[in-house]
């Protein structure tokens, strides 16, 4: 449904998105993370048609975005972070009016407005004036605008942005019911939604693609090794000593409980060792009492930590 390819924008000396390449699915909820300045509104207002490429091309639904934008934006529905809203004009009428500029069939508006209202749960409240809006149901008024044309293709540009955390799950759950009968690019920096929301994850970085995948695809294939948690009843420096030894082991992190003899250890591992049956069998034969012992997986969290902080390093090929 959408095809991305080697896409640039370049402003003088900045690249703001540097030969971005990408796919998604029909149907499919794509999620577009990356911190802050990494290049996300930039792609997203060159997919809608909003500012032309520097260089690469860009299809969705069939049309290139450069040659055919007319027809791109006919397959569109864009929700950009500030919600393009009317605020003295009731909900119904600001979404006719939105249906009539979109090219909406007159014998099909009021269909086309009743059906969007009821995508985002709006219909009991369609002759509230959109300024006596709650912050959550604005968000839940401006997705309605980028859908009330039934588009292929939904765009939403930080959609749970200084919401509360019931609005976020509201508007969470709002995007998830929306899938499959449209296909969704979700931008956001926060970590949760994509791995809430999202069937896959674009991270972005400087405007570079760092991976590609699932999120628990990105979670297995990664991380640098596997880290195991213990909690036993030992002296630290013998924990750290004996525990160092066992062949496969890189790291060991020794906390000792508050008013306890135990201590919390943390094993950092080489990739693809699995060496939690060696890691007991140690415990027990140096009679130490073991309280705990699981592996722990490394979450979307981390993944982007590792992917964007280090600049030299994440300009990589994506994970497929």
């Amino acid at each position: 449904m959408i095809e991305v390819e080697n896409l640039t924008k370049t402003y003088g000396e900045r690249t703001a998105v540097d030969h971005v390449s990408f796919a998604v699915n029909k149907g499919e909820i794509l999620g577009f993370l990356g911190p802050n300045g990494a290049g996300k509104t930039t792609t997203m207002r060159i997919l809608t048609g909003f500012m032309p490429a520097t260089s690469g091309t860009a299809r969705v639904a069939g049309f290139d975005v450069a040659k055919e934008s007319m027809d791109v934006r006919r397959h569109i529905g864009y929700l950009p972070e500030t919600p393009p809203l009317y605020p003295d004009m009731t909900i119904e009428s600001y979404l006719d009016f939105v249906a009539r500029i979109k090219n909406v069939p007159a014998a099909d508006r009021a269909r086309s407005v009743t059906d969007a209202m009821r995508k985002t749960n709006l219909e009991d409240r369609r002759s509230e004036l959109i300024k006596r809006l709650s912050r959550g149901y604005k968000q839940r008024v401006g997705i309605a605008q980028a859908l009330v044309h039934d588009p292929d293709v939904i765009i939403l540009d930080e959609p749970t942005v200084g919401l509360d955390p019931k609005q976020i799950i509201e508007v969470r759950n709002l995007i998830k019911g929306l899938a499959g009968s449209h296909t969704i690019i979700l931008s956001t920096h926060i970590l949760p939604e994509v791995s809430m929301t999202c069937d896959r994850v674009v991270i972005i970085n400087k405007g570079k693609i760092a991976a590609v995948d699932t999120p628990q695809n990105l979670t297995s294939q990664l991380k640098s090794g596997q880290k195991i948690r213990l909690e036993v009843q030992a002296p630290e420096a013998a924990i750290r000593g004996t525990l160092t030894q066992v062949p496969g082991v890189s790291q060991v992190h020794v906390e000792a409980l508050p008013s306890s003899d135990r201590s919390i250890v943390t094993i950092e591992t080489a990739q693809g060792a699995d060496i939690r049956s060696e890691i007991a069998a140690k415990i027990i034969a140096s009679g130490w009492r073991l309280f705990e012992l699981r592996g722990v997986s490394l979450s979307l969290e981390d993944i982007f930590l590792e992917l964007t902080t280090d600049d030299a390093s994440h300009a990589q090929q994506p994970v497929n």
